[in-house]
């Protein structure tokens, strides 16, 4: 029996942990550890451990599939391409949407991205990083001048004082965790807020439960003790920053005093007065958030006023400082590198900008114009649209994304996906959204190809084939690549392996110029911007300057509180927040296939806080109903006091109760992300499980 030991990164979160896949005869049967990554140093979390057990599960898709007569039988590839084909040109580029994956590879998502623009001519391109860190991009873009994490994982170690909002980051990105312990045995304090007591608060020095929506509050109150006590830091704000005056006179308004921002926030003033000296007295203090903080309406204030909260200590561009955006899924990072949103190609050029149009026009070498240099609609924009019957789109074609539970108000989402004329969906499972599509195409998983990912750190790692896809299943690219010839472009399209669309993103993003596919399949790979071939990377970004802003300077912004969309009511009393939970991940699709994981965690639960559920007469293990003004779902209820009284918390990973039924699909204005993290409910006692 051949036994071999295949190295490759982690399908699942964004932290970019390595492990070897062991196969027996070219087939995957177990995980072992990687001892040579920076990242993970061997330890993997309990989703790292089992990844192998979904690859090789019986529900994979293997063939082709096709609707006919409400039921699906099997086609080959060449009737699925060409029917594909003969679809899309029945529509024009407005009439078109196409959805990438933040599970995939860089050039999965390259070749469908260069697809839509070269082949479609349409911006009408997103991935789920509109539903998670699209505030990120759109709030650090406009303040730093870049949406990325500014330092590395490996230097949270070093951090003397260690910030963590809206992420439960011991369960979400445990081997980031690791990093936090170790700050913390050498001496940082940790500061931990959070609506709920998870995992994380048990870790912290200081825990801040705090009333959902209330971020801006607490962190202009915070700013507010800083500058009162002269704690910020005067030389790197004149140096380095813009807009000091501005925000100054908004944090220091009456409604940011330790007094109201207690009564807003349900946070205690002594609590808030040590959060801002730990904060900004520390020798080096960083910034850890996550979905908590940027699945609001005001998602992109929430981020701006973290970024403010920064530089107004000075804590950028430093060891053990910085704003680290957590990335969920574990390539929502190259995704929006490679270009797959409405408004930016490769790299965040603008597709308005001319000179962009032209540059990616020529370097492409289609026959024919490629997508006007009008941006495109996000997909939460789309759906709205669809929703109100104003949208042009008829046709939509999703690789790898889930959004019949993964996007908000699933209920609005399954009527506008299932009245499109058609829906194409490229997957490794039957997920709920392949149910109602009209052809599905199996795709290989993360064991089956070769490839690059960009984790949150920006380290751009490889991704390595261990076995064959199952029966006809194909690569994502390869299946782009094959569609493209089909429809005529196949000189667009010669792709014979990943390597050379790598090498191809490479000459068209000058974040990754330096890199090559020799370089990023090294054990550690490359983190961006890495600007030439002998460039070793870069680890802490904005260590001298702003790069992308005027003058090189970042920009302070006032931000005033706001309000949530929805407010606890008569009807609706309760507010619902969601999230994820450590032995699960997001839809479902790959860990509810791992018998390890879904043995730990089989179905779903409401938190509800001890004294809610005496006054509700809701007693442990009860079954409850749960109502928004979207929708219901019936659900185990789960007695705590480790949850705000008011907040109720759901993880929204199963779909026999899922959360995202009952979600908002308010949007903030600026990024397009719903409001996930602010949901008015009713709970009814039914009855016990």
């Amino acid at each position: 029996m051949g036994l071999k030991y295949v190295p490759t990164t982690c399908p699942y979160c964004g932290t970019g942990c390595s492990f070897n896949l062991v196969t027996i005869d070219n087939k995957v049967v177990d995980i072992a550890p990687y001892q040579r990554s920076l990242v993970n140093e061997g330890k993997l979390c309990p989703k790292g451990m089992y990844a192998y057990q979904f690859v090789n599960h019986k529900d994979r898709l293997k063939v082709p599939l096709i609707k006919r007569n409400g039921k699906f039988i099997e086609c080959t590839w060449e009737y699925a391409l060409s029917t594909i084909s003969k679809r899309f040109a029945q529509y024009i580029p407005d009439e078109i949407s196409i959805l990438a994956s933040a599970s995939a590879t860089n050039e999965d998502n390259y070749t469908l991205m260069k697809f839509a623009r070269g082949v479609i001519k349409t911006n009408n391109i997103d991935h789920c990083a509109r539903l998670c860190h699209s505030s990120t991009v759109t709030g650090l873009g406009s303040t730093l001048g870049s949406g990325a994490m500014t330092n590395s994982i490996s230097d949270i170690a070093t951090s003397k004082c260690i910030f963590i909002i809206g992420s439960n980051t011991f369960e979400q990105h445990p081997l980031i965790a690791r990093k936090v312990v170790q700050a913390q045995k050498n001496g940082a304090k940790i500061i931990n807020i959070d609506p709920r007591k998870t995992a994380t608060s048990l870790q912290s020095d200081l825990y801040l439960q705090i009333k959902c929506g209330t971020d801006v509050a607490l962190l202009n109150a915070i700013m507010q003790e800083i500058i009162t006590n002269k704690w910020h830091n005067t030389d790197f704000i004149s140096k380095r920053c813009y807009g000091y005056s501005e925000l100054k006179n908004e944090v220091l308004k009456p409604e940011y005093s330790l007094e109201s921002a207690s009564t807003t926030t349900g946070v205690p003033i002594d609590k808030i007065k040590l959060a801002a000296k730990y904060y900004a007295t520390s020798r080096a203090s960083t910034i850890l958030y996550a979905m908590g903080i940027t699945q609001h309406t005001v998602g992109v204030d929430n981020v701006k006023a973290l970024a403010d909260l920064a530089m107004l200590t000075g804590n950028i561009g430093k060891p053990g400082t910085g704003v680290c955006p957590l990335r969920g899924q574990n390539n929502v990072q190259g995704a929006c590198d490679v270009g797959c949103l409405p408004d930016v190609f490769p790299g965040y050029q603008p597709v308005e900008d001319s000179d962009s149009h032209l540059k990616f026009k020529d370097k492409w070498g289609f026959p024919d114009e490629i997508c006007d240099p009008i941006k495109g609609l996000e997909i939460t924009v789309l759906m709205k649209q669809l929703a109100e019957g104003v949208s042009k789109c008829k046709l939509m074609y999703i690789m790898g994304e889930n959004p019949m539970i993964s996007d908000a108000n699933i209920g609005h989402v399954k009527h506008v996906l299932s009245n499109l004329d058609f829906l194409i969906v490229q997957d490794i499972f039957m997920t709920e959204t392949a149910k109602i599509a009209d052809i599905v195409l199996p795709a290989a998983c993360f064991a089956e190809k070769n490839g690059t990912q960009t984790s949150t750190e920006r380290r751009v790692q490889r991704v390595r084939k261990a076995q064959e896809p199952p029966d006809k299943a194909k690569p994502d690219w390869k299946i782009i690549t094959e569609l493209a010839g089909k429809m005529g472009y196949k000189e667009q399209f010669p792709y014979k392996d990943p390597s050379e669309i790598f090498n191809e993103l490479t000459h068209l993003i000058n974040l990754y110029s330096g890199m090559s596919y020799s370089r990023v399949s090294k054990p550690d790979g490359v983190q961006w911007p890495c600007p030439s071939l002998t460039h070793p990377g870069t680890p802490i970004l904005h260590t001298s300057t702003f790069n992308n802003m005027p003058n090189n300077r970042s920009q302070m912004f006032p931000i005033s509180y706001k309000t949530p969309a929805e407010k606890p009511t008569k009807e609706y009393p309760h507010l619902l927040t969601t999230g994820r939970c450590l032995f699960q991940w997001h839809t479902g699709t790959m860990s509810r296939k791992s018998p390890s994981l879904e043995t730990e965690v089989p179905f779903a639960w409401i938190e509800i806080n001890d004294k809610d559920a005496d006054e509700l007469k809701i007693t442990n293990n009860q079954v409850v109903k749960v109502k928004s003004r979207r929708g219901e779902i019936n659900i185990t209820a789960k007695i705590t006091s480790n949850i705000m009284k008011g907040i109720v918390f759901i993880p929204f990973h199963f779909k026999e109760a899922a959360a995202n039924i009952l979600t908002n699909n308010a949007l903030d204005p600026e990024s397009k992300i719903p409001e996930y993290k602010v949901c008015a409910v009713k709970i009814e006692p039914l009855g016990t499980s």
